[in-house]
């Protein structure tokens, strides 16, 4: 005979739905779908509209499929409460976050406003906008990530869960290739996203610039991030990401930039030398030869490198390449 179908609004299934999940360890969408006598489409469907509405859901691979419940103790956890001044905070740094346009990460801010701007009487919400937009951040050669959204959609599900991946890599003027990779962390620098983890292929942790990952496979395989991994252990003692040789720079800026030189840590090491004409002088230990010679161009006429002796004669023929390519097009 089987259960008479039910006749409810989609607000009192959703309702069902939580009840069943907050009062088992887990459900499949089978289980859901034969309790709420609908179909596995409306099931799906509804568990995306729970989990939209902020509630804990998170999906578990078993030997029999998967299965839907909410983290364990999330009622007990007490509702988080923003004062005045962390809103402002929290729309102050949204506005620095223009980089994640085009990603499932600016839906994921968008939806978090939403959420901040329905609490709020209107009022409050337009003050907050306001003073937000006070903050006015510039951006440079930003890339748009549109086209990679459906990709970051899958690393950010192999990074929430910790689901191992397969990706095929192009780098620059190369051939692609395909690794198995745990992803451990994304990594933002210079305008670019990094997906940092280990690659079984080299045994060994990897850099992948995104904007370079072609295609991502999210396997049903969990890993486990080592305990005493660090972000640094993917950079090591680069001064940006590239980690090859170190070297031991000496570098001095005359009086026109020194002001810029020290308002900021370059290196957590740095030594900094005040000279008699107003200039600075900056020592410390780092790699990444090319990322380090940019960041010195960056500061010419107003820069000399003392040391290492190899990397001046390097800076000095790239000064020279491009005066003559200046010069050959007058």
């Amino acid at each position: 005979m089987g259960k008479p179908a039910k006749k409810y609004s989609q607000a009192a299934r959703l309702h069902d739905v939580i009840r069943i999940l907050e009062a088992r360890y887990g459900a499949s969408v089978d289980e859901l779908a034969e309790e709420c006598q609908v179909n596995r489409r409306t099931i799906y469907r509804d568990l995306r509209a729970i989990a939209e509405a902020g509630y804990p859901l998170v999906r578990d691979e078993t030997e029999s499929g998967p299965l839907y419940r909410f983290v364990t103790g999330f009622k007990n956890v007490p509702p988080i409460i923003f004062s005045l001044e962390e809103l402002l905070t929290l729309y102050f740094c949204r506005e620095q976050l223009g980089f994640l346009q085009g990603t499932p990460f600016q839906d994921d801010l968008d939806a978090i406003f939403g959420r901040i701007r329905s609490s709020l009487p209107p009022r409050s919400v337009a003050h907050l906008e306001r003073i937000a937009s006070a903050a006015a951040p510039r951006f440079q050669g930003v890339r748009n990530y549109q086209d990679k959204k459906a990709l970051l959609t899958d690393l950010r599900r192999a990074l929430l869960y910790q689901y191992r991946c397969r990706i095929c890599y192009a780098p620059a003027r190369r051939a692609a290739q395909t690794y198995e990779f745990d992803p451990y962390l994304l990594i933002f620098y210079q305008n670019s996203l990094y997906l940092g983890g280990y690659a079984h292929n080299r045994k060994s942790l990897r850099l992948f610039l995104v904007d370079r990952v072609q295609r991502v496979e999210v396997l049903n395989e969990r890993f486990e991030v080592p305990e005493d991994f660090r972000a640094e252990d993917l950079t090591g003692q680069a001064f940006g990401l590239i980690d090859d040789a170190p070297l031991d720079l000496d570098l001095r800026f005359g009086p026109e930039v020194a002001h810029f030189i020290r308002e900021r840590r370059w290196h957590p090491q740095q030594v900094l030398d005040e000279e008699s004409d107003g200039g600075v002088r900056l020592r410390f230990t780092a790699a990444g030869r090319a990322e380090i010679l940019a960041w010195v161009y960056s500061f010419i006429p107003h820069v000399e490198i003392l040391g290492p002796a190899d990397l001046r004669a390097e800076f000095e023929q790239g000064l020279r390449q491009a005066l003559e390519k200046t010069n050959s097009s007058l």
